[in-house]
C-alpha cells in the first residue's frame, strides 16, 4: 500500500519540447502575447502555434498573471516562452520557480551579459539560481530530482536588438548554455536610426546577416513580426522560431474588418 502511495505522488520531470525542437533543426511558429489574459492565452494555445511569448517587457503583466497563463497555456500545443523586463537574476528565479522552463531574456549586448543569463537560469554550481525545493516547478517537491534535472530542462533565449549587441554577436552566440538568439527588429530599426521602420532596407539586410551569421555557428535564430510575406522571407532565410503576429494584432485587425464590413 505504501508503495502505491507514494508512486501516486511522485512526478516525472516535465521536458522542455520546444528545446528539443530547436535541437532538431524543427521550424517553431510562435506568436506574442500582451493581452494579459488567461483566456486569450489558452484559445492561441489550442490554435496549434508551438510558442507563444507571454510578454513581460512591454505588457502589463507581472508574476501571478504570467503563472496564470502558464496554467492556462498548460495541456494546449503550445510551449509557453516567458520574456522578463530586463536581465534580472531575481525576477529570471521567481519566473523559473512559478514553473517557466524558456526564457527570453531582452537586450543582451555583449558574451558577459549572455553568460549572466545563462547562470540565472542554473542551479549552482553551473549558475547562480537560488534553491527552493517546494515550487511550482517542481509540482511543490512531487518531482523526483527535480534540483539535479532541471537545468538540462531550461531553454534560453537571448535577445540581440542594437548596432553594438550585432557587432558582438558571434561572442554572445557561442556562449555555453545559449539555446537560441533572437533578433529584436522593432528596436534593432531603431538603433540603426529607422526607428518605426524594420523594413527599411538597412534593416532588412541587418536581419539577413544575422542570421546568417548565427546560422554559421550552428545557432537557431528567431524574431518576430506582424507582417506574413516578411515571415515567410525570414522562414526562407533560416530563422528558426518565427513569431508570426501578436494577440493584440489579432484582435484589432479581426475587429477593424469586421466593423468595417458593417458600418463602412
Amino acid at each position: 500500500m505504501s508503495k502505491l502511495i507514494y508512486h501516486a505522488l511522485t512526478m516525472e520531470m516535465q521536458h522542455n519540447k520546444f528545446k528539443k525542437a530547436l535541437k532538431e533543426g524543427r521550424l517553431q511558429i510562435g506568436l506574442w502575447s500582451s493581452l494579459c489574459s488567461t483566456i486569450a492565452a489558452q484559445v492561441l494555445g489550442d490554435s496549434g502555434f508551438d510558442w507563444i511569448v507571454i510578454d513581460g517587457e512591454h505588457a502589463p503583466n507581472e508574476l501571478p498573471d504570467i503563472v496564470a497563463q502558464m496554467q492556462a497555456l498548460a495541456g494546449t500545443h503550445a510551449s509557453a516562452v516567458v520574456r522578463p523586463a530586463w536581465l534580472d537574476t531575481v525576477v529570471i528565479k521567481r519566473m523559473l520557480d512559478s514553473g517557466a522552463q524558456t526564457i527570453l531574456v531582452p537586450f543582451v549586448q555583449n558574451a558577459n551579459e549572455a553568460k549572466l543569463a545563462v547562470a540565472s537560469v542554473r542551479y549552482p554550481p553551473a549558475g547562480i539560481r537560488g534553491v527552493a525545493p517546494v515550487i511550482r516547478a517542481s509540482h511543490y517537491g512531487r518531482v523526483d530530482n527535480y534540483l539535479k534535472l532541471a537545468d538540462a530542462q531550461m531553454c534560453l533565449l537571448v535577445q540581440v536588438e542594437t548596432r553594438e549587441a550585432l557587432a558582438n554577436l558571434e561572442s554572445i552566440a557561442k556562449v555555453d548554455g545559449v539555446d537560441g538568439v533572437f533578433i529584436g527588429p522593432s528596436d534593432l530599426a531603431a538603433s540603426l536610426g529607422h526607428i518605426g521602420n524594420p523594413a527599411h532596407a538597412d534593416v532588412q539586410a541587418a536581419l539577413h546577416d544575422a542570421v546568417t551569421r548565427l546560422k554559421a555557428v550552428g545557432m537557431p535564430a528567431g524574431i518576430l513580426t506582424s507582417n506574413q510575406d516578411e515571415a515567410r522571407r525570414y522562414i526562407d532565410w533560416g530563422y528558426a522560431f518565427v513569431a508570426v503576429g501578436s494577440d493584440i494584432n489579432v484582435l484589432r485587425f479581426g475587429a477593424d474588418a469586421l466593423v468595417k464590413n458593417f458600418k463602412l
